[in-house]
């Protein structure tokens, strides 16, 4: 039976990395919800355009439009044997709609991790990261430090933070994930789906975790 694996956590987590660990160590094919929305914007499908009519007014992409993009994309060859799903379900009206896609080929979620990391250590981890203005390569204060302070130790272009990267914007984006998530993350525990790992070990420690509760 085909296995589908959604995965969560909050910006700074490392959720990023975990899921291409994840994907290479499982054979899944990792579906990133952003990449699915660049991809059909930019081939202008006919999602794609819908989508932008919606963003050209403003307005959030309805729920319909985002989970018919989802589908089309587990619909392909190389989800054949499931999928590993970043990005998406974000609501649980969002999370329903992927059940009831999956029940049509006789599966379901086998199980949801969670990357779960206090706000003060996320908010550390994104606004101390600065990047170079000629090839955005991406530094530390603390974690990967610059050479020269200031300067990209590959290029010598001069690091910038940007907007998403400071303090009060990286706050914010905390606040609004953990509200808007919390809803979800709740949903999965009652139906215990849900895994939680400690997101402040080392990655292979996070990584051994995450892959002990999938393979449970």
């Amino acid at each position: 039976m085909a296995r589908y694996i959604v995965l969560l956590g909050p910006p700074g987590a490392g959720k990023g990395t975990q899921a291409e660990i994840l994907a290479r160590e499982t054979r899944l094919a990792h579906i990133s919800s952003g990449e699915i929305f660049r991809e059909n914007l930019k081939a202008q499908t006919e999602l794609g355009k819908l989508a932008q009519e919606y963003m050209n007014r403003g307005e959030l992409v309805p729920d319909d439009v985002t989970i018919s993009m989802i589908e089309e994309r587990l619909s392909r060859p190389d989800c054949a044997g499931g999928a590993l799903l970043d990005g998406f379900p974000r609501t649980p009206a969002q999370a329903e709609a992927l059940e009831a896609m999956l029940r049509k080929n006789g599966s379901g979620v086998q199980v949801v991790p969670y990357i779960a990391v206090p706000a003060a250590v996320l908010i550390e981890r994104l606004s101390g990261r600065w990047t170079c203005r000629a090839q955005e390569h991406v530094y530390h204060e603390k974690f990967n430090p610059p050479a020269v302070l200031g300067k990209c130790d590959i290029d010598g272009s001069e690091l910038y933070q940007r907007e998403d990267d400071k303090p009060e914007t990286v706050e914010s984006r905390i606040r609004v994930y953990m509200e808007k998530t919390s809803p979800l993350i709740a949903y999965y525990r009652e139906r215990g789906l849900l895994a939680e790992i400690d997101g402040t070990q080392p990655i292979e420690k996070v990584t051994a975790d995450l892959m002990a509760a999938i393979q449970k």
